[in-house]
């Protein structure tokens, strides 16, 4: 089991940063792929980006923006986000995926972002 809680979320202005962090316990290996979707209203969950031991990856809405970096020690991994744009509004989900056989994913419970003047 993994549990995943997030926080840093908020209203912002157009062009201004916001930082997420979720802080991941119980069943947790560095191995393990973590990461960040987002679901805004009416729009299917899609992906913001992702880390593993191959690297980084992100969605190329938001590459060169944000940036994902993960703390394997305090079971961290947060999203810098910077010149954020209204149609960065939605709820971003920390996102856990064991790749030691069950490839079983966990999320968060979600933090809203507002990108608004």
């Amino acid at each position: 089991q993994v549990q995943l809680v997030e926080s840093g979320g908020g209203l912002v202005q157009p062009g201004g940063s916001l930082r997420l962090s979720c802080v991941a316990s119980g069943s947790i290996f560095s191995r393990d792929i973590m990461g960040w979707y987002r679901q805004a209203p009416g729009k299917q969950r899609e992906l913001v980006g992702i880390t593993s031991t191959s690297g980084t990856n992100y969605a190329d809405s938001v590459s060169g923006r944000f940036t994902i970096s993960r703390d394997n020690a305090k079971n961290t991994v947060d999203l810098q986000m910077n010149s954020l744009k209204p149609e960065d509004t939605a709820i971003y989900f920390c996102y856990y995926l064991i790749v030691r056989g069950s490839n079983r994913v966990y999320w968060g419970q979600g933090t809203q972002v507002t990108v608004s003047s």
